[in-house]
């Protein structure tokens, strides 16, 4: 039996699509017979969210516990890190701390490491921070990037990288009952993430009024954390756009499966962030595909690796809302294509085949 340690950045029950690969790989791997241990850090401020979800995983979860001294965080990952690495054949880092830490450990420890790589953790506005990440990757026995855009960010490394998509356990997405309160409007687009830059909920907002004069009764749902810094509610307001998008915040998992099912189309205009945050790939787009929603996507990020143009729905530059319109016009025309077309698309990328390619890289 494959004994696996998995360091992660981000997991749940905490938001973040880091960790929800993290969580999805491991539970895969221990469905391939791994024994899986994972280390990760306590995000909550009393950590009773993260010891509810932990008993109800088949694996062991060490959180490094919240300080308000961050640097005594950053000890105690590390010791934790270095002691059960004795105990392992393998360890997988995910996100940028994890790489760093992995890394460093593995100067005195030694085990085959592969790391994952997101995508923002090699796109970092700081020459220092990025340069440490380049060498801490350069230290992994194997390294694999969730898209091919993610790749291309590490060619001046030239090392060899193993291009894994992310994916869906597909059966947590299969027979959702829709909820018994309707979304407003048609055709009903809906993001889900926090709203930012990088999930690009502005550029929606900024072309929704060119889009009213063809769909007078479109409606913008956003489902995810708004912290207030991002603007998005003044540009709703000076656009006078009120009536036509709401803001949900965080749903629970059965309700934003609700919400979903009841959208027309799924739409993530995303592009980079001005700290370097870049959407690699996608989890949320191919979530809405396995419910039979197609999705709208911008270029210039990994999220063109999420849609297949024509089947699970298209692609657009920012800003183009001819394109759009037309995009919009031909899936709400071609919608039964569309939703069959999306949930193919789910299928290809369900976990349960995904897990064999990292399963082929491990020793």
């Amino acid at each position: 039996m494959k004994s696996i340690l998995l360091v992660t950045s981000e997991f749940p029950p905490q938001p973040g699509g880091i960790g929800v690969h993290a969580l999805n790989l491991a539970q895969a791997l221990v469905n391939e017979g791994c024994k899986i241990t994972v280390v990760t850090d306590e995000r909550s401020e009393t950590g009773e969210e993260e010891m509810k979800f932990d008993k109800t995983l088949v694996f062991t979860v060490h959180r490094i516990k919240k300080q308000s001294i961050r640097t005594v965080m950053y000890i105690n990952r590390v010791v934790k890190v270095f002691e059960l690495m004795k105990s392992v054949n393998a360890v997988i880092a995910s996100g940028k701390f994890s790489l760093w830490n992995v890394a460093f450990c593995n100067l005195f420890k030694n085990r085959f490491s592969l790391a994952v790589v997101h995508g923002t953790e090699v796109n970092l506005p700081s020459r220092v921070s990025k340069k440490r990440v380049f060498q801490a990757l350069k230290q992994f026995d194997k390294v694999v990037a969730v898209s091919n855009f993610t790749k291309q960010l590490m060619d001046s490394l030239n090392i060899d990288v193993k291009v894994i998509p992310n994916g869906i356990v597909l059966q947590e997405w299969q027979n959702v009952k829709s909820n018994t309160t309707r979304l407003k409007g048609f055709p009903k687009l809906i993001t889900v993430g926090r709203i930012s830059d990088r999930k690009g909920q502005k550029n929606v907002v900024s072309i929704l009024p060119e889009l009213l004069k063809t769909f007078p009764d479109l409606h913008y749902h956003c489902v995810g954390i708004d912290d207030n810094t991002n603007g998005i509610k003044g540009l709703v307001a000076k656009l006078e756009m009120n009536n036509h998008v709401t803001f949900h915040g965080v749903l629970e998992q059965s309700l934003l499966q609700s919400y979903l099912s009841e959208s027309d189309i799924f739409i993530m205009l995303s592009q980079n962030g001005l700290k370097g945050d870049v959407e690699g790939f996608g989890i949320a787009i191919l979530e809405a595909n396995a419910l039979g929603v197609p999705a709208i996507g911008a270029y210039g990020s990994g999220v063109e690796e999420a849609i297949s143009t024509g089947q699970s729905g298209g692609l657009i530059n920012i800003g183009d809302y001819q394109a759009l319109k037309r995009l919009i016009d031909d899936i709400l025309k071609n919608k039964e294509s569309y939703r069959n077309g999306a949930e193919q698309w789910a299928k290809g990328h369900d976990w349960n085949g995904i897990v064999k390619q990292y399963i082929a890289l491990l020793p």
